[in-house]
């Protein structure tokens, strides 16, 4: 058994070393959680005596094979409540982050299990992040921002990097969400904005901050 706290940390440090691919800052841990370098020492500290990190004052964070397991078991249990909360109550995609941080604590395999199942095992939550499995394996995606491809490439709507819901409900205005055909009909030499049609449809205009905030693939 793991408190709140350290599975928090568990999961903030595999969602950094995620995105940096390296070991980990202190100072990059308490900006994402959000609490003073300090804290962060302390916490460190008690993950490393349980055996859930490696670290080593000024030279960084990594987690240890045990340490993966518990972050990617909490990061499956998010995704899985994200996607029972959209798929079978009707909440919508901006709406679930706060709640699903809150269930993904509850300790039961049993538990999740049957949501998988019940779910029909989805690989993908309703923001398009891949679900861990049970044995924490994760799918691994081609997507790319949509800023990354070129005028008259047509793209499938993959997932979302932003998950913010003033973002989420932005892209709703948009009417732009997962599985959505995008082509890319002009992209502005200025500012990198982009002109692109939704499903042979409706042309908009997005910037280049938004573009970069959208994942797809090539269709």
């Amino acid at each position: 058994m793991h408190s709140f706290t350290e599975e928090n940390y568990l999961k903030s440090i595999y969602k950094l070393i995620e995105q940096e691919g390296k070991t980990i800052s202190t100072n990059a841990i308490a900006e994402k959680m959000n609490t003073k370098a300090a804290s962060v020492s302390d916490m460190l500290k008690k993950l490393y005596d349980k055996k859930l990190i490696n670290y080593q004052k000024y030279q960084g964070v990594t987690l240890t094979p045990k340490g993966e397991k518990v972050a990617l078991t909490i990061i499956r249990k998010h995704r899985l409540w994200e996607m029972f909360l959209v798929e079978k109550l009707d909440f919508k995609w901006d709406e679930v982050h706060d709640i699903a941080e809150q269930l993904e604590h509850i300790n039961s395999e049993k538990l999740i299990a049957q949501i998988d199942k019940f779910l029909n095992y989805p690989k993908v939550d309703p923001h398009g992040d891949p679900i861990p499995d049970s044995n924490g394996k994760i799918l691994i995606t081609k997507s790319k921002s949509v800023a990354s491809f070129k005028k008259n490439d047509v793209l499938i709507m993959t997932g979302v990097v932003d998950h913010t819901p003033r973002f989420l409900q932005y892209l709703d205005t948009l009417k732009l969400s997962l599985g959505n055909e995008i082509k890319i009909k002009n992209i502005e030499e200025f500012d990198k904005s982009l002109q692109i049609s939704i499903n042979k449809g409706a042309q908009i205009f997005i910037s280049n901050d938004v573009a970069k905030n959208i994942l797809a693939i090539i269709k």
